[in-house]
């Protein structure tokens, strides 16, 4: 699967329409989102924190049309918690935004 950066954009000016400032902001808040979602997969406890996270990254993700790490997110919530591999590729998705 390959990234679109574009998808993003796309997704959020047909939300909102013409309007850069609200464009660029709400992909800042999507990717701040992202980053705390990763975060809280992270540092989950327990199988079952691990998942809601992974499951709020997906809904995150899908929200906004970041199909890539929409995939991954699914993936972490369906495997194995604290997956170090899965973990690296969710960060370098997310710092791609």
């Amino acid at each position: 699967m390959a990234y679109d950066p574009g998808a993003i954009d796309a997704a959020l000016a047909a939300a909102v329409g013409d309007e850069p400032l609200l464009i660029a902001e709400l992909r800042l808040a999507f990717a701040e989102g992202a980053v705390k979602a990763l975060a809280s997969m992270e540092v989950a406890q327990d199988a079952e924190a691990w998942r809601t996270a992974a499951w709020r990254l997906k809904g995150l993700a899908a929200s906004f049309g970041a199909v890539r790490l929409m995939a991954l997110a699914a993936d972490a919530a369906s495997g194995t918690p604290g997956d170090r591999a899965l973990l690296a590729k969710l960060k370098r998705t997310i710092a791609r935004l």
